[in-house]
């Protein structure tokens, strides 16, 4: 799970975690894979184009990825329904070796631990204390909750009326189209990769053309964890083929976290062509409501967490804070006084908070957005410009006095801008809390749990935090209300996604038949 900013503060101070498995300085990983991974093979393009990955902290090209196109999706997909036929190794092996096979990824994955922390951070240009502490063994964890569920996937039996015998069977779907966003690659990759090879799918998996080092190389992995070719596939590209693989005939089911926008045209293509399931994990805009009998120091801290973890770059982040009256002065001088105290700078420097936005483009987005909310007549009392000459860094931002009308209060800007808003009474905070097209999250900060529980019920919110936030981890659904997507990610639930429903219904013939 994501822990909390003075746990995850205990990690980022240990200097252990600059050591990497092969003695190599961290900020220096050796770039091993760059090609197109399809049927346990690589390859380049057939159009023999490549595209640039820009370390994003200092603005300089890492190196050249072959850019796929349509006739490398063709290919995945054909080498994906291949491993998906009945008779294939895939779909002839005991469910409990499909878990052995993820363990063992995860086990590769944890001995190159170093290597893929500081390759996240150099494409990434998240700190490396939190890719080593944070996104890698979540990772790891991930892929060994669900190889466990792998061999405990079962349906039921069905008392019925007559001379029947009823069952269930959770069979897979089929081929699975994956597309995931550049804040958390590796992550967000496990979370993509685990129930669906756990219930026994085939898998093309498309990663942000902003971020594809870590996939390619967990890719690597896969092929020497022992999976059956055209089990798992990775093109990377850009959006083209994403949309090609969402309308793809061949594809079963799309799987997509990312924006908003981009998931309303993913949801369209998938019903162009067949009809295919949909599971979308979009953006959000997530209030967090803190009450006056909060403790003060701690909320203000957790609030400074939730919004700017992963330099904002957080689909859940803490984007719209509810502070009440009574406190809401305090509450804006001391946030104000954090974000000040905010390390920025070299993501491979051990005492780094924040590293740079993952593009140029995203990082002219949110200073114009600033300069937006200042326009508007939000109070700015901290940050506001970019923060280097160099690297696409912004400096750590708070507005005071926002209005829920604001542009900055109602558009997702997934960076390090906090804005809070003041509020009077419960029934208020609710209506306004709820009044945006997202419902991704939400926290509240109390100590009276009737209050808590009141807020709780009343928020239409995925998940929703008490005196915490961005705790989250494989046992826990994730998910969204309204714009924020639909299905779930995570736990048990997202097994679902990935399974049919087969009702078998058998004639108990009498004895004398």
């Amino acid at each position: 799970m994501f822990r909390s900013s003075s746990g995850l503060r205990r990690l980022i101070c240990v200097k252990s975690l600059t050591r990497t498995c092969t003695g190599r300085s961290p900020r220096c990983p050796k770039i091993k894979k760059t090609g197109i991974f399809i049927n346990n093979q690589w390859c380049t393009s057939k159009s023999g184009e490549t595209f640039e990955t820009i370390n994003p902290a200092t603005e300089d090209t890492i190196t050249s990825v072959a850019r796929g196109g349509c006739e490398e999706i063709d290919l995945a997909v054909e080498a994906a329904q291949e491993a998906f036929l009945l008779g294939s190794p895939w779909r002839r092996m005991d469910a409990s070796d499909r878990g052995r096979l993820m363990n063992r990824l995860a086990d590769l994955i944890e001995r190159d631990i170093d290597y893929l922390a500081s390759l996240e951070t150099l494409d990434n240009g998240k700190p490396f204390a939190i890719s080593k502490a944070v996104d890698l063994p979540l990772t790891i964890k991930h892929l060994r909750y669900y190889a466990g569920w792998a061999d405990k996937i079962h349906g039921k039996t069905i008392a019925a009326d007559g001379d029947f015998f009823c069952y269930t069977r959770h069979e897979p779907v089929g081929v699975c189209g994956q597309i995931i966003p550049w804040n958390f690659p590796l992550l967000m990759l496990a979370w993509k990769l685990g129930p669906a090879l756990a219930t026994g799918n085939t898998i093309i998996l498309k990663p942000a053309e902003q971020t594809p080092l870590t996939a390619l190389y967990v890719a690597h992995l896969i092929e020497k964890a022992g999976f059956p070719p055209g089990v798992v596939n990775i093109v990377p590209g850009y959006g083209d083929i994403g949309a090609y693989l969402a309308q793809h005939s061949g594809v079963d089911k799309i799987a997509f976290t990312g924006s908003t926008a981009v998931g309303k045209q993913i949801q369209k293509a998938a019903g162009e062509e067949n009809l295919k399931r949909v599971t979308l994990e979009l953006g959000g805009k997530s209030p967090n409501i803190v009450l006056d009998d909060a403790d003060l120091e701690y909320a203000v801290e957790t609030s400074h967490f939730g919004l700017f973890f992963n330099m904002g770059q957080c689909c859940c982040a803490a984007s719209r804070t509810y502070v009440q009256d009574a406190i809401y002065d305090d509450f804006v001088e001391r946030s104000a006084q954090r974000a000040k105290k905010r390390v920025v700078g070299d993501p491979f420097d051990m005492e780094t908070e924040q590293g740079p936005q993952i593009s140029e483009k995203q990082m002219k987005k949110i200073l114009k957005l600033i300069k937006t909310g200042k326009k508007q007549g939000a109070k700015l009392v901290a940050g506001g410009e970019r923060a280097e000459q160099s690297g696409y860094f912004v400096q750590p931002t708070v507005f005071a006095d926002v209005k829920d009308n604001m542009t900055i209060a109602k558009k997702e800007i997934f960076g390090p801008v906090q804005q809070i808003m003041r509020f009077k009474d419960l029934e208020e905070v609710v209506e306004r809390a709820n009044n945006s097209e997202y419902g991704l999250a939400a926290s509240v900060f109390t100590k009276d749990l009737d209050k808590a529980n009141f807020l709780v019920n009343s928020l239409r919110a995925g998940t929703v935090w008490v005196n915490t936030y961005n705790v989250l981890g494989a046992h826990t659904p994730f998910g969204g209300y309204k714009m924020s997507g639909c299905g779930r990610e995570n736990s048990e639930y997202a097994l679902s996604n990935y399974t049919e429903v087969k009702s078998v219904i058998v004639k108990v013939l009498e004895k004398n038949s």
